[in-house]
């Protein structure tokens, strides 16, 4: 152990001489007030404070520390080296090796605690382990475990089972869109969702520092960020806009809560050749002349396959037909697929039809505009 250019004692705000009860007492009120997560701005004062009890705390650390620099004891007493503030009010005589007397020590203990009085904080409001309140001792457990996150000692299954656990908390419900096609909507199908999760930090469990500084591993929050890809069954016959619920999909719970949930909304993506209306589907299909006028059937595509129309002579532009329980099933109703026929004129023509178009021009008998 090197020589420290710190003097423990005084950052502890104690004697030289003080009782291993007393020091510990001390020191848990100091870390209570100057907890980062208490005090923001009293970081530092922390750090020094672990540093002075970890070897202060330690009885043979402790001796180590006060013969390297300068506190050795005499008649049961310790002096302090001439290096420290104290030397004016507690110093040892260099020929008889003896202690000065008992007015001395108590002029070095009124000095080593004239800044706990001026905080109100004097030996007074240090309470030992026998005099704490049922509050004091429930707040002291908890105390024991962040310093015992600090030091990383491993702790005794009486003390283990003695402090208190924060209380169960839920996770939150986590939500995302999922879009499909009208087919995937009618046939069913599988999509894997990409998601972000957030997860106690493995490296410090939650507490956000390691040795009274900040973990490094999650930049002192105590949680990390991980990505996670969940497999989905989108079931069939589901409707536009439905919503679906994962359970224990969402983000995790902590001290034994339990996970929250996933919740997918279903978007079915406009279709090329259908509209959804309802249950119903609704389409536009083109007829040539000829089918028109002489009728015919035509096929009509379907989420499930080509179905059959059949046109009546002299079918009209824009005229609509229905084609009974071929749209969607949802809610144990089946919906009906609605065509309008459009007719198209060919972009090509051959010259012979050309022709043939003439010889109907000619014979037409009646002008479709004369009510017009």
């Amino acid at each position: 152990m090197l020589k420290s250019s710190k003097n423990y004692y005084e950052i502890l705000g104690v004697t030289p001489d003080v009782e291993d009860v007393e020091l510990k007492s001390v020191y848990r009120h100091l870390v209570r007030k100057y907890h980062p997560d208490v005090n923001p701005d009293g970081e530092v004062k922390f750090k020094d404070i672990l540093e002075a009890y970890e070897t202060l705390g330690d009885e043979k650390l402790r001796k180590q520390y006060d013969i390297l620099n300068g506190f050795f004891k005499t008649n049961g007493t310790t002096s302090t080296p001439k290096s420290e503030p104290y030397r004016k009010s507690y110093r040892t005589n260099s020929n008889t090796n003896t202690t000065t007397n008992t007015n001395t020590q108590k002029s070095y203990k009124k000095d080593s605690f004239e800044k706990s009085k001026e905080n109100k904080t004097c030996e007074k409001s240090f309470k030992t382990k026998d005099t704490l309140s049922k509050d004091d001792k429930n707040f002291t457990d908890l105390i024991n475990d962040i310093i015992d996150g600090f030091s990383q000692k491993p702790k005794n299954n009486k003390n283990k089972s003695s402090r208190k656990t924060p209380p169960p908390q839920n996770g939150e419900d986590i939500y995302a869109d999922v879009t499909i096609t009208l087919k995937e909507s009618i046939t069913g199908t599988h999509k894997t969702v990409n998601m972000l999760q957030t997860e106690v930090c493995t490296h410090c469990n939650g507490r956000k520092f390691i040795n009274g500084s900040k973990c490094t591993h999650c930049d002192g929050s105590g949680e990390v960020m991980t990505r996670q890809r969940i497999n989905v069954t989108i079931p069939k016959n589901i409707k536009n806009g439905a919503k679906l619920r994962l359970a224990g999909e969402g983000k995790k719970g902590k001290y034994g809560g339990k996970n929250g949930n996933l919740y997918l909304k279903i978007t079915i993506e406009p279709d090329s050749a259908f509209k959804i209306d309802g249950n119903n589907l609704v389409c536009e299909v083109p007829i040539s002349p000829f089918e028109a006028v002489l009728g015919g059937d035509i096929e009509i595509p379907s989420p499930e396959g080509n179905v059959t129309l059949t046109l009546p002579p002299k079918t009209k532009s824009g005229q609509i037909f229905r084609i009974s329980s071929k749209g969607l099933k949802q809610n144990n109703l089946v919906g009906d697929i609605i065509v309008m026929v459009k007719v198209q004129i060919p972009d090509k023509i051959s010259d012979e039809e050309i022709q043939l178009y003439k010889q109907l021009k000619n014979l037409a008998g009646q002008n479709i505009r004369e009510n017009f």
